[in-house]
């Protein structure tokens, strides 16, 4: 018997990753494009999951641009905070767990160390507010959940760090990088791993643990060491790689507020759910593969 998932939020690196997964072979996979599927739509998020008995909903849709939902309030709201709570409410009626994406940008970044999951939430950014939001509505609507937190993720596909780094390498002598923001550079595919092992031990054990998570890949560094690994990468393939000096977030300003600090534990991911993500620099060898190619023996 075949169990289906349903993957909203399909089109973006989550969600791409998500369908290029090597999922069980019972398993078939639903990715409605936005066009067939909004989240934002009371009334179609109802009949999509009512109408289909779902092993479990998974919800990598978001309004991601940081800057512009200064500006788009309404927009980001709409699809990270009322979006998710109609999810939530919809697939509560049906019995169905959710496992949502959320994102560092719920804290303030001014603490040290690793946040915790229980750490509190201090958004500074509407993006961040309207991802907070879209927390309380899963939490609150839908006990048989798994907020799932991440952070810089990347990949081979769509717009993100990796790619923007390499392309500015072809057109530039030199990057500058801000080298004052801490984080933990995630992998798209690395995520999609670990989102499709709670989404399926949710869906084949009512007793599965729930409640928020964070993915990262192991380790942390700042946007600058990121960018320096990059290029790195890149020449160790033969590709363009140019030197990257670093310079302090307040060179760069931003509309919307970046935390300083982005490191997320992932302590209770391991212990709920035995995920335990990989080192960042392998992850990262394994976009540039896809990218550029293999290094080039020494």
């Amino acid at each position: 018997m075949s169990r289906d998932i349903l993957i909203l939020g399909g089109a973006g690196q989550v969600g791409t990753e998500l369908q290029h997964h090597a999922w069980p072979a019972d398993v078939t996979l639903q990715a409605p494009a936005r066009e067939a599927l909004d989240i934002t739509d009371e009334a179609a998020v109802e009949a999509a999951v009512a109408g289909r008995p779902y092993a479990a909903v998974i919800n990598a849709a978001a309004y991601t641009a940081v800057d512009k939902a200064e500006s788009e309030v309404g927009a980001a709201w709409r699809l990270n905070a009322l979006g998710p709570a109609y999810l939530a409410a919809a697939t509560a009626r049906a019995g169905i767990p959710l496992v949502h994406v959320s994102t560092d940008y719920v804290f303030d970044g001014t603490g040290t160390g690793a946040y915790a999951t229980d750490a509190p939430v201090r958004p500074r950014s509407v993006y961040g507010a309207s991802k907070a939001a879209g927390e309380m509505a899963v939490r609150t609507a839908n006990p048989r959940h798994a907020i799932v937190r991440t952070a810089w993720v990347v990949s081979p596909h769509r717009g993100n760090f990796v790619r923007t780094m390499l392309r500015l390498a072809g057109e530039r002598e030199k990057l500058t990088v801000v080298d004052d923001q801490r984080g933990c550079p995630t992998s798209a595919a690395d995520l999609a791993a670990a989102l499709a092992a709670i989404a399926l031990r949710l869906a084949d054990d009512p007793a599965a643990p729930t409640g928020t998570y964070h993915c990262v890949n192991a380790g942390a560094t700042t946007w600058c060491g990121f960018a320096r690994a990059i290029m790195a990468g890149a020449e160790s393939r033969g590709a363009r790689s140019v030197p990257v000096e670093p310079i302090p977030t307040s060179a760069y300003p931003t509309p919307a507020a970046r935390p300083a600090n982005s490191e997320l534990s992932t302590e209770t991911l391991a212990r709920d759910f035995g995920v335990t993500p990989r080192p960042w620099p392998a992850a990262l060898d394994d976009i540039l593969d896809q990218l550029i190619g293999p290094a080039r023996p020494a």
